[in-house]
């Protein structure tokens, strides 16, 4: 009998998943230990310093609920404290950028909740490779080299990820310490011994905004998913602040196209962006920590509601990892995590081998911006888990990375599902577009149906490689019955379906 299955974008990831389903670990056992493993091998996408947003449905409730694991700004972050510091729009890099390490928080409270085994064995897997080392891909030595000049700004970032060749092995002790007492003592340590005050000396010897109090005081947030109605599917985003209202107004609107409107190609093409620009302004608009400010959900679910002007802010880049699980019992799990940008802020806390995130940099200086930085608030989030339920049943677990363009990518992942009737595994491979951050670029990979005609389009096109990684790293469960799933990993990662029998 198949105890689960799991589907991350590392190999290594989602054999430490299917191992915990052998051992008799769930869907959030084995989601957690995947995802401990990534913020090891996968450092420029994600980090033991950074955040993590999860959709889970438990086995036999009627609807899924959400976690919202967003570290919040310093007390001493105020728009004066970063202008004081030269600076005119918030920096995207360096200690002003961190905010609170949300991560290890939120897998305490999915496994106080719902996990089975404990910490200390769904992280054993990621400390030993921290310890021991792991090859490296070819995939993180292209980061690594790109990443050089980021990471040479910092003694202990430049020692711990050198420019390296593809085949090589990293090891990382430091980080593998940390595991390994995250697993034994569990999140207060964390966050309020040791290793919070390692990260709390690390951050005010740079002259950082965030202290021992903001560490000791962090707490997750579960919430009640928000959901929009596509074709004959009830999909659930997460709520503020998350983008997840983003997703749902694209959703609600293309959900007025008919199936063959959605053929990939030029039509598709202009209409998909002109979706995507009536929606991302309202995102700019309105979303921030609801803490300070609700965003109303009416311009984004009522399909007929124009937004004002603007293609909408944000970053190009999409470094995050997703990944999903289901297990026997019916447990599922959507989760994404990242360190926002490639490699996070560049910081490393000293004697934790762990890049704090640069998440601040989302904030905004401007005084009548929503999301404007204020002490202890959560920015407007790109990571958005989803899920997908018939006749209130769980039908798709799916999602992908690609920062602020995860909207964009997550939708196209549910139109081949739903649209095209195409398995998992084609629907997270097919091409893929995406609007740049400018609101005007389109990005479209090489092998795209009709690529080549699409400069006629009247778009400004860029063409990228075929499975390009800034098209996101998707992945998807479909959920068949009882036991019996179809799962896809995404090709543009190093990724991998992986089960347990």
């Amino acid at each position: 009998m198949t105890r689960g299955v799991i589907a991350t974008p590392h190999r290594l990831a989602g054999e430490a998943g299917a191992q915990i389903l052998r051992d008799g670990g769930n869907a959030v056992d084995a989601a957690i230990a995947a995802d401990a493993v990534l913020c090891v091998v996968y450092p420029h996408m994600t980090s033991v310093g950074g955040d993590l947003m999860a959709i889970v449905w438990p086995a036999g409730d009627s609807s899924p609920v959400g976690l919202i694991g967003a570290g919040r700004s310093g007390e001493l972050a105020t728009i004066d404290a970063v202008r004081s510091r030269g600076h005119d729009v918030m920096p995207e890099r360096g200690v002003l950028s961190v905010t609170v390490p949300g991560t290890v928080e939120a897998w305490g409270r999915l496994i106080e909740r719902y996990g089975t085994l404990g910490m200390g064995p769904v992280l054993e897997a990621a400390a030993g490779l921290a310890r021991d080392g792991y090859v490296i891909t070819e995939h993180l030595s292209d980061f690594l080299k790109q990443g050089a000049e980021l990471l040479g700004r910092e003694p202990a970032a430049q020692a711990l990820y050198p420019p390296m060749e593809a085949g090589m092995l990293l090891r990382n002790p430091d980080l593998a310490s940390v595991l390994t007492d995250i697993g034994r003592s569990g999140i207060n340590g964390f966050y309020r011994g040791e290793i919070a005050v390692a990260i709390a000396d690390a951050i005010r010897k740079r002259d950082g905004l965030v202290t021992a109090r903001d560490l000791a005081t962090h707490h997750s947030q579960w919430v009640a998913p928000l959901t929009v109605g596509y074709r004959d599917l009830t999909v659930y985003e997460l709520p503020p602040p998350t983008q997840g209202l983003t997703a749902l107004a694209m959703l609600a609107r293309l959900n007025r196209l008919s199936r063959d409107q959605l053929e990939p190609g030029r039509d598709f093409l202009i209409a998909f962006k002109a979706i995507r620009d009536a929606c991302y302004p309202l995102r700019d608009r309105y979303i921030t920590d609801p803490d300070f400010a609700t965003a109303p959900l009416e311009p984004f679910l009522d399909p007929q509601h124009a937004a004002a002007g603007g293609g909408g802010e944000g970053h190009d880049g999409g470094d995050t990892i997703y990944l999903c699980a289901a297990d026997e019992h019916g447990n599922l799990v959507s989760l994404i995590q990242s360190v926002a940008y490639g490699f996070g802020s560049g910081v490393v806390a000293e004697g934790t081998g762990m890049l704090l995130q640069n998440r601040g940099c989302y904030f905004k200086l401007d005084p009548a911006h929503v999301n404007r930085l204020e002490p202890k608030k959560r920015t407007m989030h790109t990571l958005i888990p989803a899920m997908a339920a018939r006749e209130g049943r769980p039908w798709a677990i799916y999602g992908s990375m690609g920062g602020d363009g995860q909207p964009q990518l997550q939708t196209q992942v549910l139109i081949n599902l739903v649209d095209h009737g195409l398995d998992p595994a084609e629907a997270v491979a097919r091409p893929r577009v995406r609007v740049q951050a400018d609101g005007e670029t389109v990005s479209v990979e090489a092998d795209y149906p009709g690529a080549g005609d699409l400069q006629r389009s009247g778009l400004r096109i860029e063409l990228m490689p075929a499975r390009h990684h800034t098209l996101g790293h998707a992945h998807a469960i479909v959920i068949d019955g009882p036991g019996s799933w179809r799962a896809g990993a995404d090709p543009r990662s190093d990724g991998s379906v992986a089960s347990s029998t």
